[in-house]
Parts: C-alpha cells; sequence; structure tokens
C-alpha cells in the first residue's frame, strides 16, 4: 500500500514549543509497531484471589479508558500460559459486535499484565499514552474500515500493519498524551461526582417516602415532624391513569417542540401535545414500569400510561412517589413484558398533605436539577476532548 505525505502534516493546535519542530513523521503502523495477539484468559478464568492482574477484550468497553494505570481482573492460569504486557504496550480488540466497537486503544502502563486473546499487542518505540490517543483520535474510524465481518467484526495484525499514521518528536507526544490525561482526569472525576450524586438522590427517597407497613417516612422536614401519619390510597385514587395514544414512527422526527415519550423515554419531536401541562409517563410495554418525567406538554406514544396536570409541584410529587413504589416489580411476566392497568391502579401506598408534598418534591426536584446540570457539564467535558483530539493530531484525509 502507497500514499503520499501530505505538503504540512501538522495539527491545527500545537504546543508553542513546537511550533517551529517541522512536520510529523508519516508511516505506516506495521514499519513504527511489532503486532502480536493476546493469549487465554477466558471470563472463567478471572478470580477474585488471582495472582496475576489481567485483562480480557471485553473489559476494554466496559472498564478502560484510553490509558490504563491499574487492573480490575486477577487470574490464577500458570504466567508460563500466559501473554504478558511489557510497559507501555497498546492494546486493540481483535473481535467486536460493530466496526466502530473494535476501533478503540488502550495504553497498558504496567508490566507484567496477562493480556488476553482476541487482543491485539502493539509494540513500538511511541510513547504508549499518545500511541493510544493517537488510534483513539479520529484515525479510529480508518481503523473500522480495516475489520470485516458482519455479525461479528474482526481486526487482524495485518490490517493495523497497513494503517497509515503521524507523529512528532517524542517530548511532544508526551506533551499531548499529558493534555489528554488531565483532561480524563477530569472528565472521571466529574463522573464519579455525577454518579455520587445520583446514588445520594436513591438514598434520599428511601428515606423520604415511607417503607411498607410503615405510616411515616424516616426522613422528615422539621415543620412536619409532629404532623399526623401519611394517609393510605391506591394509586387509582392518588393518580388515574390514561393511555399514551400511537404515533406514526416516521413522523416523530418533525421539527417539531414537542416531545414525544415511549416507554424508554424521550423518542423525538412532534408538533402536537397530547397532554396540557406537565405529565409523568409510565412504561407499560416494553421498558415495563419506567417512570419518566416532562415539565412541559407531550405526547405519551401507546406504550405508556401518563398522568398530567397543571400543577407542576404536584405532578412531580406524584413522579417521585411513583419511583418509590418500584412499579417494574409488577411487571405480567408474560410473553410480552405489561403493566397491568387494574392491578397498578389497585396498589396501594401513603401519601401525605398537599404542603408536604410539595416541600419533598422542590427538594427533590432541586437535586434532579443540580444532577441534570453536572450532567451537561459532563458532556461538555466529554465533547470538549472529541473537538481537541481533532485538533492535536493531523488530517490524514486522502490517505
Amino acid at each position: 500500500m502507497t500514499a503520499h505525505k501530505p505538503l504540512h502534516l501538522v495539527p491545527q493546535l500545537r504546543f508553542p514549543e513546537f511550533r517551529r519542530a517541522g512536520d510529523w513523521k508519516h508511516d505506516q503502523i506495521g514499519n513504527v509497531a511489532s503486532i502480536t495477539k493476546g493469549k487465554g484468559v477466558s471470563k472463567a478464568d478471572i478470580t477474585k484471589g488471582g495472582v496475576i492482574p489481567c485483562i480480557r477484550y471485553a473489559e476494554l468497553y466496559t472498564h478502560y479508558r484510553e490509558v490504563i494505570h491499574e487492573v480490575v481482573s486477577r487470574t490464577n492460569i500458570p504466567h508460563e500460559d500466559l501473554m504478558l504486557s511489557l510497559a507501555e504496550d497498546v492494546i486493540v480488540p481483535a473481535s467486536g459486535e460493530t466496526r466502530a466497537d473494535i476501533a478503540r486503544a488502550a495504553c497498558v502502563l504496567p508490566e507484567r499484565v496477562a493480556l488476553g486473546s482476541d487482543l491485539n499487542i502493539l509494540r513500538s518505540d511511541l510513547y504508549g499514552p499518545f500511541f493510544s490517543y493517537l488510534l483513539n483520535s479520529p484515525l479510529r474510524h480508518t481503523i473500522a474500515r480495516m475489520a470485516q465481518g458482519d455479525t461479528v467484526a474482526h481486526l487482524y495484525p495485518k490490517q493495523l500493519t497497513q494503517v497509515w499514521l503521524a507523529y512528532p518528536m517524542r517530548l511532544e507526544q508526551q506533551k499531548i498524551a499529558d493534555c489528554l490525561g488531565s483532561l480524563d482526569d477530569l472528565i472521571a472525576a466529574e463522573g464519579r461526582k455525577l454518579d455520587a450524586l445520583r446514588q445520594h438522590k436513591q438514598g434520599l427517597m428511601q428515606q423520604l417516602f415511607p417503607r411498607p407497613g410503615e405510616t411515616v417516612p424516616q426522613l422528615r422536614f422539621p415543620e412536619f415532624e409532629d404532623a399526623p401519619g401519611w394517609r393510605q390510597a391506591t394509586i387509582g385514587e392518588f393518580s388515574p391513569f390514561s393511555y399514551g395514544k400511537s404515533l406514526r414512527k416516521d413522523i416523530r422526527n418533525l421539527a417539531g417542540h414537542i416531545p414525544v415519550f415511549g416507554s424508554n423515554g424521550h423518542v423525538g419531536w412532534h408538533d402536537k401535545a397530547l397532554t396540557d401541562g406537565p405529565t409523568i409517563i409510565i412504561g407499560r410495554k416494553g421498558t415495563v414500569g419506567a417512570v419518566h418525567y416532562s415539565p412541559v406538554p407531550c405526547w405519551p406514544i401507546d406504550t405508556t400510561f401518563f398522568v398530567s396536570g397543571s400543577d407542576a409541584e404536584l405532578v412531580r410529587f406524584k413522579y417521585y412517589a411513583l419511583n418509590a413504589l418500584g412499579l417494574a416489580a409488577m411487571n405480567t411476566d408474560s410473553a410480552v413484558p405489561g403493566l397491568n392497568r387494574k392491578a397498578c391502579q389497585a396498589r396501594e401506598l401513603r401519601i401525605p398533605p398537599q404542603f408536604e408534598q410539595r416541600v419533598i418534591a422542590d427538594c427533590l426536584g432541586s437535586l434532579d436539577d443540580l444532577i441534570a446540570a453536572e450532567g451537561r457539564k459532563l458532556d461538555a467535558l466529554r465533547q470538549h476532548k472529541q473537538g481537541l483530539m481533532q485538533k492535536l493530531f493531523p488530517s490524514l484525509d486522502g490517505q
């Protein structure tokens, strides 16, 4: 395979100290790295008390980012039956569900980590973290096109050797990797913060609503500590459901401003509303018992029940109360999962006076707003990283 070197092989964004360093080198992976395959380590070989750290290819999709500092799995397979890593090895899946999935890489910083089968192992003189980020840059689209197979995509060493890449001197490689690594650390910290907020909300909801058999919650706001217990009612008395209505898939994505909801949540937009105010959407088919909330009028489709009203705080309290009940447990367990309206409406729950409902809704609503804001911040950081990677690596279009 041949390719013509671009006239100016430099990134759009370059650190000041390297702006006069000249063009990046241009070569194929096969000329800068050796490629071998991992060995052994099936899911059954993973054991909590294992003495050898190991990585299976599936864990690249669930556990690891571009740079692996610590390894989560262990095995007791004899070391002579394993392929053990060298410092800064870069691993790429050899198979995956899709071509897009397979085009990812991770640098294994520790030595003597067992690398399982279905992993391509790249060893080179490039700085490992930089090499990993480079392969995860827009270059991944080229790698994805190299993969073969429809049901399962495969990526062989021979194909990887033919991929063209560009790289600078090692000092610049380290600078780029350090920059992206710092951003990854920030993204990970924000992700942990978001997880902590979600866990806090779950714990708070368990305390703000009475447990089965109890008449008051464990945690009650000071102004209600001497108030009577919550009254008992059925869901039907508290919040009767209506059925969602069908809406053709081909018109759900119109350039409208009305959200369309299914049992999995928001699924598109429409130009008309079925409800007249804030709405609770409950999955009755598909994702049974899932409870979603729309602060604005919407169109719940026919896989849902819905509750709507003009008093936003009271509707939002109903949303939290129904979430706390765990309606998914009422799945009919038939061939097609479903939520029986009659049985669901007969389910009993405890309800406080409306003023207490408003205070609880305001508390949990404020926490939801904070969670949403943190989620947007995390999404913005991830998008920033993607944009930065496009500018920190030269384009090889046409190669």
